[in-house]
């Protein structure tokens, strides 16, 4: 089972442990049905900020549509090992990103640590969400747009800024872009 499709099938679970329709738990998350839908059959891997609004909406935190087993202590993530993580949107957010979660199986956590390749010259819609985002700028250029103010970082840089505020994070530039990136969204 891939990644968008185990996603959507614990999605669909929890909508229906609470006897949501598809059409209520898009209207309490803020979301079109049909993306909803389409999220649960698997054939959409939603953005951060949609997976957010529909975790809130069940009452859960992010983490537990994501992660795939327990792990006692410590998570490492090689980094050699985290490619096989990596799920590409399709229709749910920016296509040109490809998100590599670094926190599954800590099922206690409170933030969601990501690993994003981001190429260039894609989607430029902002997204907003409740908590906090935090990111380190690995290669590449990147422009992080919070409300009005649009700013350049390079590899090294870092960004701390509230979520609730529409924000964008693309490429800069004709060139692909990696950062890492902590998303704390309060339960």
């Amino acid at each position: 089972m891939s990644s968008s499709q185990l996603l959507g099938t614990r999605i669909r679970t929890y909508r229906e442990r609470l006897g949501l329709s598809v059409e209520d738990l898009a209207k309490n998350a803020g979301l079109d049905a049909a993306l909803v839908s389409n999220v649960e059959d698997g054939a959409v891997y939603p953005s951060i900020s949609v997976l957010v609004k529909l975790s809130r909406a069940l009452g859960q935190r992010v983490g537990t549509f994501m992660d795939d087993q327990f792990v006692d202590g410590p998570v490492i993530v090689r980094a050699g090992e985290r490619k096989d993580d990596g799920t590409p949107h399709r229709g749910a957010g920016p296509a040109n990103y490809r998100y590599y979660p670094l926190g599954q199986g800590k099922t206690d956590r409170h933030m969601e640590p990501f690993y994003i390749d981001i190429e260039p010259n894609g989607e430029e819609s902002l997204s907003s969400h409740e908590g906090e985002e935090f990111i380190i700028v690995v290669s590449g250029e990147v422009e992080v747009q919070v409300g009005k103010e649009a700013s350049r970082l390079k590899a090294g840089d870092s960004i701390y800024y509230n979520s609730i505020v529409p924000h964008l994070v693309k490429a800069a530039g004709a060139e692909r872009a990696a950062i890492y990136a902590v998303v704390y969204t309060p339960f």
